[in-house]
Protein backbone atom coordinates (compact mmCIF):
# COMPACT_ATOMS: atom_id res chain seq x y z
CA UNK A 1 0.00 0.00 0.00
CA UNK A 2 1.40 3.17 -0.71
CA UNK A 3 0.50 6.37 0.85
CA UNK A 4 1.09 10.42 -0.95
CA UNK A 5 2.12 12.78 1.38
CA UNK A 6 1.15 15.85 -1.75
CA UNK A 7 -1.65 15.86 -4.39
CA UNK A 8 -0.94 14.72 -7.63
CA UNK A 9 -1.41 16.97 -11.07
CA UNK A 10 -2.16 15.94 -14.07
CA UNK A 11 -0.59 16.73 -17.49
CA UNK A 12 -1.01 16.00 -20.97
CA UNK A 13 3.10 15.66 -21.29
CA UNK A 14 4.18 11.62 -20.13
CA UNK A 15 7.56 11.93 -18.47
CA UNK A 16 9.17 8.49 -17.27
CA UNK A 17 10.80 8.41 -14.10
CA UNK A 18 13.17 5.27 -14.32
CA UNK A 19 15.04 3.35 -11.17
CA UNK A 20 17.29 1.15 -12.37
CA UNK A 21 16.43 -1.15 -9.38
CA UNK A 22 13.68 -3.19 -8.58
CA UNK A 23 10.88 -0.92 -7.01
CA UNK A 24 11.70 -2.14 -3.86
CA UNK A 25 14.53 0.12 -3.76
CA UNK A 26 13.31 2.34 -5.94
CA UNK A 27 10.70 3.40 -3.04
CA UNK A 28 13.57 3.65 -0.72
CA UNK A 29 15.37 5.93 -2.65
CA UNK A 30 14.91 9.60 -1.32
CA UNK A 31 16.36 11.61 -4.16
CA UNK A 32 14.45 9.59 -6.84
CA UNK A 33 11.13 9.65 -4.84
CA UNK A 34 11.67 13.47 -4.46
CA UNK A 35 12.79 14.25 -7.97
CA UNK A 36 9.47 12.37 -9.09
CA UNK A 37 7.28 14.12 -6.47
CA UNK A 38 8.67 17.63 -8.43
CA UNK A 39 7.52 16.47 -11.70
CA UNK A 40 4.21 14.89 -10.81
CA UNK A 41 3.29 18.14 -8.91
CA UNK A 42 4.21 19.95 -11.87
CA UNK A 43 1.32 21.50 -14.33
CA UNK A 44 1.70 19.86 -17.73
CA UNK A 45 3.31 17.12 -16.68
CA UNK A 46 2.03 13.07 -16.28
CA UNK A 47 4.73 11.29 -14.43
CA UNK A 48 5.42 7.56 -14.37
CA UNK A 49 7.15 5.95 -11.91
CA UNK A 50 9.04 2.88 -13.63
CA UNK A 51 11.44 0.41 -12.18
CA UNK A 52 13.39 -3.14 -14.06
CA UNK A 53 9.92 -4.77 -12.57
CA UNK A 54 7.26 -2.71 -13.43
CA UNK A 55 7.94 -1.65 -17.08
CA UNK A 56 4.99 -3.54 -19.10
CA UNK A 57 1.82 -1.27 -18.90
CA UNK A 58 4.07 1.97 -20.30
CA UNK A 59 2.73 2.65 -23.46
CA UNK A 60 2.95 6.83 -23.78
CA UNK A 61 6.52 8.16 -23.27
CA UNK A 62 7.86 11.88 -24.17
CA UNK A 63 11.02 11.58 -22.64
CA UNK A 64 12.52 9.22 -19.41
CA UNK A 65 14.55 10.50 -16.87
CA UNK A 66 16.33 7.85 -15.27
CA UNK A 67 18.34 8.12 -11.16
CA UNK A 68 21.59 6.21 -11.33
CA UNK A 69 23.13 5.90 -7.64
CA UNK A 70 25.61 3.20 -7.86
CA UNK A 71 27.91 2.21 -10.82
CA UNK A 72 26.59 -1.32 -11.80
CA UNK A 73 22.90 0.53 -12.09
CA UNK A 74 23.70 0.72 -16.43
CA UNK A 75 22.84 -2.84 -16.01
CA UNK A 76 18.86 -1.81 -14.99
CA UNK A 77 19.28 1.30 -17.38
CA UNK A 78 19.64 -0.98 -20.51
CA UNK A 79 16.76 -3.37 -19.05
CA UNK A 80 14.19 -1.14 -18.51
CA UNK A 81 15.24 0.59 -22.49
CA UNK A 82 15.21 -2.87 -24.03
CA UNK A 83 11.87 -3.68 -22.44
CA UNK A 84 10.74 -0.14 -23.82
CA UNK A 85 11.34 -0.84 -27.47
CA UNK A 86 14.23 2.05 -27.29
CA UNK A 87 17.66 1.63 -28.87
CA UNK A 88 20.86 1.76 -25.90
CA UNK A 89 23.01 4.21 -28.25
CA UNK A 90 21.81 7.58 -28.60
CA UNK A 91 22.93 7.51 -32.38
CA UNK A 92 20.36 4.12 -33.20
CA UNK A 93 17.16 6.51 -31.98
CA UNK A 94 14.83 7.88 -34.73
CA UNK A 95 13.57 11.35 -34.74
CA UNK A 96 10.37 9.78 -32.91
CA UNK A 97 12.41 8.19 -30.02
CA UNK A 98 11.72 9.92 -26.50
CA UNK A 99 14.65 11.80 -24.83
CA UNK A 100 16.31 10.21 -22.38
CA UNK A 101 18.22 11.56 -19.93
CA UNK A 102 19.61 10.40 -16.51
CA UNK A 103 21.09 12.37 -13.07
CA UNK A 104 22.21 11.13 -9.79
CA UNK A 105 25.72 10.57 -7.83
CA UNK A 106 27.46 8.11 -10.82
CA UNK A 107 26.72 10.79 -13.32
CA UNK A 108 27.84 13.89 -11.37
CA UNK A 109 30.66 11.95 -10.57
CA UNK A 110 32.00 10.76 -13.75
CA UNK A 111 29.47 11.12 -16.83
CA UNK A 112 31.53 10.19 -19.77
CA UNK A 113 30.93 6.42 -19.65
CA UNK A 114 27.27 7.10 -20.85
CA UNK A 115 27.53 9.36 -23.08
CA UNK A 116 26.55 7.32 -26.07
CA UNK A 117 23.38 6.08 -24.03
CA UNK A 118 22.03 9.71 -22.64
CA UNK A 119 21.15 12.72 -24.83
CA UNK A 120 22.02 14.79 -21.71
CA UNK A 121 22.68 14.22 -18.49
CA UNK A 122 22.54 16.33 -14.82
CA UNK A 123 25.51 17.12 -12.89
CA UNK A 124 24.88 17.63 -9.39
CA UNK A 125 22.02 19.21 -7.62
CA UNK A 126 19.18 18.42 -9.38
CA UNK A 127 15.98 19.99 -7.71
CA UNK A 128 16.46 23.16 -9.63
CA UNK A 129 17.85 22.21 -12.86
CA UNK A 130 15.67 19.66 -13.22
CA UNK A 131 12.43 21.77 -12.84
CA UNK A 132 13.69 24.11 -15.24
CA UNK A 133 13.86 20.78 -17.73
CA UNK A 134 10.31 19.67 -17.41
CA UNK A 135 9.10 22.65 -18.33
CA UNK A 136 11.45 23.00 -21.45
CA UNK A 137 10.24 19.63 -21.99
CA UNK A 138 6.23 20.20 -21.63
CA UNK A 139 6.43 23.52 -24.03
CA UNK A 140 8.52 22.46 -26.88
CA UNK A 141 9.34 19.87 -29.23
CA UNK A 142 12.13 17.11 -29.02
CA UNK A 143 14.59 19.04 -30.87
CA UNK A 144 13.95 22.88 -29.51
CA UNK A 145 14.19 21.39 -26.21
CA UNK A 146 17.27 19.89 -26.60
CA UNK A 147 18.90 23.10 -27.84
CA UNK A 148 17.32 24.68 -24.83
CA UNK A 149 17.86 22.31 -22.06
CA UNK A 150 21.76 23.14 -23.29
CA UNK A 151 21.77 26.41 -21.33
CA UNK A 152 20.44 24.92 -18.46
CA UNK A 153 23.36 24.98 -15.19
CA UNK A 154 24.09 21.58 -14.50
CA UNK A 155 23.14 20.22 -17.77
CA UNK A 156 26.22 18.01 -19.33
CA UNK A 157 25.66 17.26 -23.02
CA UNK A 158 27.92 15.04 -24.64
CA UNK A 159 31.80 16.27 -25.18
CA UNK A 160 30.98 19.73 -23.90
CA UNK A 161 31.68 21.25 -20.54
CA UNK A 162 29.52 21.18 -17.49
CA UNK A 163 29.93 22.87 -14.22
CA UNK A 164 28.06 20.70 -11.07
CA UNK A 165 25.25 22.35 -10.20
CA UNK A 166 24.69 23.29 -6.39
CA UNK A 167 21.69 24.62 -4.39
CA UNK A 168 21.05 25.94 -1.22
CA UNK A 169 19.43 24.21 0.80
CA UNK A 170 16.22 26.19 1.28
CA UNK A 171 13.47 23.36 1.71
CA UNK A 172 13.47 19.97 3.47
CA UNK A 173 13.76 17.09 1.44
CA UNK A 174 11.67 14.20 2.85
CA UNK A 175 9.74 10.92 1.89
CA UNK A 176 6.93 12.02 -0.43
CA UNK A 177 5.82 8.60 -0.87
CA UNK A 178 4.88 5.57 2.10
CA UNK A 179 4.82 2.43 1.11
CA UNK A 180 5.03 -1.26 2.77
CA UNK A 181 6.90 -2.90 -0.52
CA UNK A 182 9.60 -0.49 0.37
CA UNK A 183 12.99 -1.82 1.26
CA UNK A 184 12.65 1.12 4.15
CA UNK A 185 9.10 -0.45 5.09
CA UNK A 186 6.76 2.91 5.54
CA UNK A 187 9.99 5.03 6.59
CA UNK A 188 9.73 8.80 6.58
CA UNK A 189 13.53 9.87 5.92
CA UNK A 190 14.32 13.69 6.13
CA UNK A 191 17.65 14.90 4.90
CA UNK A 192 19.69 16.73 8.12
CA UNK A 193 22.49 17.99 5.84
CA UNK A 194 23.82 17.60 2.83
CA UNK A 195 27.64 16.65 2.00
CA UNK A 196 30.69 16.62 4.62
CA UNK A 197 33.57 18.87 5.73
CA UNK A 198 35.84 16.49 6.70
CA UNK A 199 36.97 15.75 2.95
CA UNK A 200 38.42 12.25 3.21
CA UNK A 201 40.51 11.59 -0.04
CA UNK A 202 38.97 8.75 -1.04
CA UNK A 203 35.39 9.83 -0.30
CA UNK A 204 33.33 11.03 -3.48
CA UNK A 205 30.45 11.60 -1.39
CA UNK A 206 32.12 14.85 0.32
CA UNK A 207 33.96 16.53 -2.59
CA UNK A 208 31.04 16.01 -4.86
CA UNK A 209 28.56 17.46 -2.47
CA UNK A 210 30.86 20.61 -1.35
CA UNK A 211 30.13 22.96 0.34
CA UNK A 212 28.42 21.30 3.34
CA UNK A 213 24.96 22.78 4.00
CA UNK A 214 22.58 22.50 6.77
CA UNK A 215 18.87 22.44 6.46
CA UNK A 216 16.77 24.87 8.67
CA UNK A 217 16.16 23.30 11.99
CA UNK A 218 12.18 24.69 12.64
CA UNK A 219 12.12 22.85 8.97
CA UNK A 220 13.37 19.41 10.29
CA UNK A 221 10.99 19.57 13.41
CA UNK A 222 8.20 20.62 10.83
CA UNK A 223 9.09 17.79 8.20
CA UNK A 224 9.15 14.82 11.59
CA UNK A 225 6.09 16.12 12.35
CA UNK A 226 4.50 15.56 9.04
CA UNK A 227 6.24 12.64 8.92
CA UNK A 228 4.77 11.30 12.37
CA UNK A 229 1.02 11.52 11.07
CA UNK A 230 1.45 8.66 8.70
CA UNK A 231 4.20 6.89 10.07
CA UNK A 232 5.92 6.05 13.80
CA UNK A 233 9.29 5.36 11.67
CA UNK A 234 11.22 8.40 11.28
CA UNK A 235 14.94 8.22 9.49
CA UNK A 236 17.60 11.15 9.77
CA UNK A 237 19.48 11.36 6.49
CA UNK A 238 22.87 13.15 6.23
CA UNK A 239 27.03 12.11 5.45
CA UNK A 240 27.44 14.23 8.38
CA UNK A 241 24.17 14.95 10.33
CA UNK A 242 25.88 15.24 14.20
CA UNK A 243 27.60 18.22 12.51
CA UNK A 244 24.08 20.36 11.78
CA UNK A 245 24.72 22.81 14.71
CA UNK A 246 21.37 22.06 15.95
CA UNK A 247 21.74 18.16 15.88
CA UNK A 248 21.33 18.23 19.52
CA UNK A 249 18.38 19.96 19.75
CA UNK A 250 16.44 17.97 17.23
CA UNK A 251 17.38 14.67 19.24
CA UNK A 252 15.88 16.60 22.09
CA UNK A 253 12.75 17.04 20.41
CA UNK A 254 12.35 13.46 19.33
CA UNK A 255 13.23 12.04 22.82
CA UNK A 256 10.85 14.60 23.97
CA UNK A 257 8.14 12.77 21.76
CA UNK A 258 9.00 9.09 22.86
CA UNK A 259 9.08 10.44 26.27
CA UNK A 260 5.69 11.95 26.27
CA UNK A 261 4.47 8.76 24.77
CA UNK A 262 5.15 8.85 21.05
CA UNK A 263 5.69 5.31 19.86
CA UNK A 264 8.85 6.67 17.11
CA UNK A 265 11.17 3.81 15.74
CA UNK A 266 14.00 6.25 15.17
CA UNK A 267 16.61 5.46 12.38
CA UNK A 268 20.05 6.90 11.84
CA UNK A 269 22.69 5.27 8.78
CA UNK A 270 25.94 5.93 10.64
CA UNK A 271 27.61 7.84 14.15
CA UNK A 272 30.10 10.04 13.05
CA UNK A 273 33.03 8.75 15.35
CA UNK A 274 34.68 11.81 16.96
CA UNK A 275 30.75 13.04 17.86
CA UNK A 276 29.27 10.35 19.86
CA UNK A 277 27.41 11.28 22.80
CA UNK A 278 25.76 9.57 25.58
CA UNK A 279 22.07 11.70 24.92
CA UNK A 280 22.21 10.83 20.90
CA UNK A 281 22.76 7.32 22.18
CA UNK A 282 20.00 7.40 24.23
CA UNK A 283 17.80 8.57 22.08
CA UNK A 284 18.48 6.47 19.54
CA UNK A 285 18.06 3.66 22.05
CA UNK A 286 14.63 4.86 23.15
CA UNK A 287 13.87 5.04 19.71
CA UNK A 288 14.25 1.47 18.95
CA UNK A 289 17.65 1.13 17.39
CA UNK A 290 20.00 -1.76 18.73
CA UNK A 291 22.91 -1.42 16.75
CA UNK A 292 24.22 1.25 14.71
CA UNK A 293 27.64 2.05 12.75
CA UNK A 294 30.29 3.89 13.08
CA UNK A 295 33.70 4.89 9.94
CA UNK A 296 37.02 4.50 10.82
CA UNK A 297 38.15 3.46 7.36
CA UNK A 298 41.65 2.46 8.33
CA UNK A 299 43.02 0.87 12.15
CA UNK A 300 46.62 2.73 11.60
CA UNK A 301 46.64 6.49 12.49
CA UNK A 302 49.36 6.29 9.45
CA UNK A 303 47.23 5.57 7.34
CA UNK A 304 44.59 7.73 8.67
CA UNK A 305 46.25 10.85 8.32
CA UNK A 306 47.49 9.80 5.29
CA UNK A 307 43.40 9.80 3.81
CA UNK A 308 42.53 13.08 5.90
CA UNK A 309 40.50 10.72 8.47
CA UNK A 310 41.92 12.86 10.97
CA UNK A 311 40.89 10.61 14.16
CA UNK A 312 42.83 9.45 16.93
CA UNK A 313 42.36 5.70 18.53
CA UNK A 314 41.49 7.03 21.82
CA UNK A 315 38.07 8.41 20.23
CA UNK A 316 37.10 5.29 18.37
CA UNK A 317 37.77 3.29 21.81
CA UNK A 318 35.57 5.97 23.20
CA UNK A 319 33.02 5.86 20.65
CA UNK A 320 32.33 2.18 21.48
CA UNK A 321 32.66 2.69 24.86
CA UNK A 322 29.63 5.32 24.89
CA UNK A 323 27.65 3.24 22.64
CA UNK A 324 27.55 0.40 25.17
CA UNK A 325 27.17 2.07 28.19
CA UNK A 326 24.26 3.52 26.66
CA UNK A 327 22.25 0.65 25.80
CA UNK A 328 23.32 0.13 22.39
CA UNK A 329 23.93 -3.61 21.64
CA UNK A 330 26.96 -3.38 18.65
CA UNK A 331 28.79 -1.84 16.34
CA UNK A 332 29.26 -2.03 12.87
CA UNK A 333 32.86 -0.92 11.90
CA UNK A 334 33.28 -0.28 8.57
CA UNK A 335 36.87 -0.25 7.57
CA UNK A 336 38.79 -0.60 4.27
CA UNK A 337 42.00 -2.90 2.33
CA UNK A 338 43.76 -1.59 0.21
CA UNK A 339 44.41 2.15 0.76
CA UNK A 340 47.72 3.36 -1.08
CA UNK A 341 50.97 2.54 1.21
CA UNK A 342 49.53 0.53 2.87
CA UNK A 343 51.30 -2.17 4.81
CA UNK A 344 51.21 -5.65 6.91
CA UNK A 345 51.71 -3.54 9.80
CA UNK A 346 48.71 -1.44 9.11
CA UNK A 347 46.45 -4.74 8.27
CA UNK A 348 47.63 -5.93 11.46
CA UNK A 349 46.40 -2.86 13.38
CA UNK A 350 42.78 -3.92 12.59
CA UNK A 351 43.69 -6.74 14.81
CA UNK A 352 45.24 -5.03 17.41
CA UNK A 353 42.60 -2.61 17.37
CA UNK A 354 39.92 -5.29 16.81
CA UNK A 355 41.21 -7.68 20.57
CA UNK A 356 41.65 -3.97 22.24
CA UNK A 357 37.96 -3.14 21.28
CA UNK A 358 36.30 -6.49 22.51
CA UNK A 359 38.65 -6.40 25.44
CA UNK A 360 37.15 -3.51 26.88
CA UNK A 361 33.56 -4.34 25.72
CA UNK A 362 32.69 -7.68 27.20
CA UNK A 363 29.60 -9.03 25.59
CA UNK A 364 29.54 -5.99 23.30
CA UNK A 365 28.90 -6.91 19.54
CA UNK A 366 31.17 -5.80 17.07
CA UNK A 367 31.74 -6.35 13.55
CA UNK A 368 34.36 -4.90 11.02
CA UNK A 369 32.84 -4.89 7.86
CA UNK A 370 35.49 -4.20 5.02
CA UNK A 371 35.42 -2.58 1.52
CA UNK A 372 38.47 -2.57 -0.79
CA UNK A 373 39.69 1.08 -2.13
CA UNK A 374 38.27 2.12 -5.26
CA UNK A 375 39.67 5.43 -6.60
CA UNK A 376 36.94 8.25 -7.56
CA UNK A 377 36.67 10.81 -9.58
CA UNK A 378 36.95 14.53 -8.14
CA UNK A 379 38.89 13.03 -5.11
CA UNK A 380 42.68 13.98 -4.44
CA UNK A 381 42.80 9.96 -4.92
CA UNK A 382 41.41 10.13 -8.02
CA UNK A 383 44.74 9.38 -9.79
CA UNK A 384 45.85 6.59 -7.45
CA UNK A 385 46.61 3.17 -8.04
CA UNK A 386 44.22 0.22 -7.37
CA UNK A 387 46.15 -3.08 -5.48
CA UNK A 388 46.01 -6.05 -7.40
CA UNK A 389 43.40 -8.08 -6.88
CA UNK A 390 45.47 -11.25 -5.89
CA UNK A 391 47.04 -9.08 -3.07
CA UNK A 392 43.56 -7.69 -1.87
CA UNK A 393 42.47 -11.09 -2.06
CA UNK A 394 45.18 -12.79 0.24
CA UNK A 395 44.68 -10.07 2.72
CA UNK A 396 41.11 -10.38 3.29
CA UNK A 397 41.84 -14.43 3.70
CA UNK A 398 44.61 -13.19 6.49
CA UNK A 399 41.93 -10.94 8.51
CA UNK A 400 39.08 -13.24 8.03
CA UNK A 401 41.13 -16.17 9.87
CA UNK A 402 42.27 -14.26 12.19
CA UNK A 403 39.17 -12.14 13.14
CA UNK A 404 38.00 -15.76 13.61
CA UNK A 405 40.61 -16.64 16.35
CA UNK A 406 40.00 -13.68 18.03
CA UNK A 407 35.85 -14.56 17.92
CA UNK A 408 35.46 -11.15 16.24
CA UNK A 409 32.84 -10.87 12.90
CA UNK A 410 34.39 -9.72 10.15
CA UNK A 411 32.60 -9.00 6.35
CA UNK A 412 34.36 -8.32 3.04
CA UNK A 413 32.52 -6.66 -0.15
CA UNK A 414 33.68 -8.44 -3.01
CA UNK A 415 37.35 -7.52 -4.13
CA UNK A 416 36.44 -8.96 -7.69
CA UNK A 417 32.67 -6.73 -8.17
CA UNK A 418 35.18 -3.45 -6.46
CA UNK A 419 37.84 -3.80 -9.42
CA UNK A 420 35.12 -3.64 -11.79
CA UNK A 421 33.52 -0.77 -9.78
CA UNK A 422 37.31 0.81 -10.51
CA UNK A 423 37.26 0.44 -13.83
CA UNK A 424 33.63 2.43 -14.18
CA UNK A 425 34.18 5.05 -12.11
CA UNK A 426 37.44 5.75 -13.92
CA UNK A 427 36.16 5.03 -17.16
CA UNK A 428 36.05 7.19 -20.62
CA UNK A 429 33.76 7.34 -23.97
CA UNK A 430 35.75 4.05 -24.78
CA UNK A 431 33.50 1.62 -22.19
CA UNK A 432 29.86 2.10 -23.91
CA UNK A 433 30.72 -0.91 -26.15
CA UNK A 434 31.61 -2.73 -23.59
CA UNK A 435 29.05 -1.49 -21.30
CA UNK A 436 26.93 -3.29 -23.60
CA UNK A 437 29.00 -6.41 -24.05
CA UNK A 438 28.66 -7.19 -20.43
CA UNK A 439 24.86 -6.42 -20.48
CA UNK A 440 24.29 -8.80 -23.22
CA UNK A 441 25.96 -11.55 -21.46
CA UNK A 442 24.37 -11.38 -18.43
CA UNK A 443 26.42 -8.88 -16.10
CA UNK A 444 27.89 -11.41 -14.35
CA UNK A 445 32.03 -11.65 -13.05
CA UNK A 446 32.77 -13.59 -16.02
CA UNK A 447 30.36 -11.22 -18.55
CA UNK A 448 33.02 -8.61 -17.70
CA UNK A 449 36.40 -10.30 -18.28
CA UNK A 450 35.17 -11.55 -21.76
CA UNK A 451 33.87 -8.23 -22.71
CA UNK A 452 37.36 -6.89 -21.84
CA UNK A 453 39.20 -9.78 -23.77
CA UNK A 454 36.31 -9.41 -27.15
CA UNK A 455 36.82 -5.93 -27.15
CA UNK A 456 40.56 -5.43 -26.23
CA UNK A 457 39.71 -2.73 -23.51
CA UNK A 458 42.79 -1.34 -22.01
CA UNK A 459 42.30 -0.73 -18.17
CA UNK A 460 44.13 2.10 -16.57
CA UNK A 461 44.78 1.09 -13.05
CA UNK A 462 46.31 4.87 -12.29
CA UNK A 463 46.36 7.71 -13.27
CA UNK A 464 50.12 10.32 -13.70
CA UNK A 465 49.20 14.12 -12.11
CA UNK A 466 49.89 15.77 -15.54
CA UNK A 467 47.11 13.38 -17.82
CA UNK A 468 44.52 14.49 -19.37
CA UNK A 469 41.54 12.41 -17.19
CA UNK A 470 38.46 11.15 -18.75
CA UNK A 471 35.70 13.54 -16.62
CA UNK A 472 38.42 16.64 -16.92
CA UNK A 473 35.72 18.54 -18.49
CA UNK A 474 32.87 18.02 -15.41
CA UNK A 475 33.86 20.98 -13.33
CA UNK A 476 33.02 20.32 -9.53
CA UNK A 477 34.47 22.55 -7.03
CA UNK A 478 37.11 22.73 -5.40
CA UNK A 479 38.61 21.91 -9.23
CA UNK A 480 41.70 19.80 -10.45
CA UNK A 481 44.55 21.97 -9.10
CA UNK A 482 43.18 21.54 -5.64
CA UNK A 483 42.83 17.99 -5.72
CA UNK A 484 46.31 17.95 -6.97
CA UNK A 485 47.65 20.20 -4.36
CA UNK A 486 45.91 17.81 -1.53
CA UNK A 487 47.10 14.69 -3.22
CA UNK A 488 50.88 15.94 -2.78
CA UNK A 489 50.09 16.56 0.45
CA UNK A 490 48.83 14.14 1.58
CA UNK A 491 51.85 12.18 0.03
CA UNK A 492 54.15 14.45 1.91
CA UNK A 493 52.73 13.74 5.08
CA UNK A 494 52.55 10.02 4.42
CA UNK A 495 57.09 10.16 4.04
Amino acid sequence: MEKYLYKSVNGNYPLIMAYPACEEFALSSLGYLWLYKIADTMDGINAVRCSTDNVDNIKNIGSIAFSMSFDFDFMGVFEILEKLNIPLYVNERDENAPLVFAGGPVITTNPIPYEEFFDFMLIGDGEESFKKILKILKSYNKKEALELIKSVEGVYVPENKAAKSTVELTDVIYTPILSDKGYFKNTFIIEVARGCMNRCAFCTASYTNLPFRCNNYDKIIDAIDLGLKYTNKIALLGAQISAHPEFEKIMEYIEQKIDNGANIELGISSLRTDSVTPKMVQTLVKGGQKHSTIAIEAASERLRKFINKNLKEEQILNAVKISRENGLKGLKIYSMIGIPTETQEDIDEFLRLGKKIKDENKGFNIEFSFSSFVPKPHTPLQWAKREDTKSLEKKQKYLEKEFAKLGISSKFSSIKWDFWQTVLSRGGRALAPFLVEVYRNGGKIGAYKAAQKNLNIGIKNEFMLDDVLPWDNIEIYPGKDLLKNEYKRLCKKNQ
